[in-house]
């Protein structure tokens, strides 16, 4: 079932089907300036999220063998409804999973899913769960120190953070920003739709892009009580009608890339780390001139040793690769590569800077390519997997 009673949120799952909405209790059983550290690592584990409308059960667990990228089932958390999208805590000790949700506990909300992680085998066991303060959580991070989680609520128009326990379970929100606004596109912004909240490598700042606003929100964030206060410049606007979607930073923290989802675009920010403003840049489009279909862009990511910058199309389905000028910030593009499948919603790289993975929502499989640490370009390694609805990645380091 799709949402039904708002237009906004119909239009953003043009592609999808998301089940579970409704009265649901949720009763769960290099560059000149840069020099990664790259973590070496046998194997990875690679967490799926997704939406549990059709076969899928709740969230995957996979191993990725890091000589050839093959993909190996481990487990499956069932029983958890749309856990659409993921984060690790920075010990890797706790999972926690948004439920995409309108209603939760009979009140108008979403909510948040704490999980221990096994040290052993990976496996999840359910803690606790807690409201998002808004409809449609899409979005979540914690912050470097694992105290705070930090959700958007895209329904909701808003941010959210929740406390986090010393034993990984969640406290009810310290606080709540709510947007407000609309942008020009009818079918998609006439109101606020939040769709991440990412923060800056100092962890001083948080950035919200609203989709439906046009806006990416800057706020000062206190790691003591949790709270979001509004920043120097309260905002930056992107073009009309562009729907800003997702953010990333550069590993050194002087640049921050936000994919517009509606106009199939990247605008390239210069961040200022002592008082949190973004200047723009540049703005380039992630599609081939040639094409012509309906697309809309998704997920956006930099390479570990700062160098590359991808995100993807759903629509043309593939993934964009440009290459990333360390004195500026701009973008030259590289390469479009097919993902193998159709609607990537979501990819990520592996946690040694080798592999990129692309979750293909509406085909139900997951495809793995290879980096050139040289050129930038993505190589299909022959693996792929089928995982249904997956629309969310997010690696760890094997613990065996």
């Amino acid at each position: 079932m799709e949402h039904k009673t708002i237009t906004d949120a119909v239009a953003r799952r043009r592609f999808l089907e998301i089940a579970g909405l409704g009265t649901l209790g949720l009763a769960l059983p290099t560059s000149a300036f840069f020099r990664p550290q790259i973590k070496q690592t046998k194997d990875s584990l690679v967490f799926v999220g997704t939406y549990t409308s059709g076969k899928s059960e709740g969230i995957y667990l996979y191993r990725l063998d890091q000589s050839s990228g093959e993909l190996r089932h481990v487990a499956t958390t069932k029983g958890v409804v749309d856990p659409s999208f993921l984060t690790i805590a920075p010990n890797r000790r706790y999972l926690y999973a948004v439920n995409e949700v309108e209603m939760f506990a009979g009140k108008k909300s979403g909510a948040l899913s704490a999980f221990a992680i096994d040290q052993r085998s990976g496996e999840l066991t359910l803690l606790n769960q807690q409201p998002t303060l808004g409809g449609a959580p899409c979005y979540v991070v914690t912050d470097q120190t694992g105290e705070f989680a930090l959700v958007a609520n895209y329904v909701g128009g808003n941010v959210a953070v929740l406390p986090v326990h010393s034993d990984g379970s969640l406290g009810e929100a310290t606080d709540m920003k709510q947007d407000f606004g609309s942008s020009i596109n009818a079918d998609r912004q006439t109101g606020p739709h939040a769709h991440c909240i990412v923060l800056d490598p100092g962890n001083r700042f948080a950035y919200a892009c609203d989709l439906g606003t046009d806006k990416i929100m800057i706020f000062r964030f206190d790691k003591r009580q949790g709270k979001l206060m509004p920043g120097k410049k309260p905002w930056v606007q992107v073009k009309p009608g562009a729907g800003p979607r997702h953010l990333t930073f550069h590993p050194s923290g002087r640049y921050a890339f936000v994919l517009n989802e509606l106009h199939a675009t990247v605008t390239v920010f210069a961040h200022n780390a002592v008082d949190g403003n973004l200047r723009e840049v540049q703005t380039i489009v992630t599609l081939p001139k040639e094409f012509k279909g309906e697309n809309t862009s998704a997920d956006i990511h930099v390479s570990l040793d700062g160098r590359f910058l991808y995100c993807s199309n759903r629509g043309h389905d593939s993934i964009a690769a440009f290459k990333i000028d360390p004195r500026s910030g701009k973008l030259t593009f590289i390469a479009h590569e097919p993902t193998g499948g159709q609607t990537p919603r979501n990819f990520a790289i592996d946690p040694t800077g080798t592999f990129l993975l692309a979750a293909n929502q509406k085909s139900d499989n997951i495809v793995t390519f290879r980096l050139d640490p040289k050129t930038g370009r993505l190589r299909a390694t022959g693996h792929v997997v089928k995982v249904p609805s997956p629309v969310c990645l997010k690696f760890t380091s094997a613990f065996a």
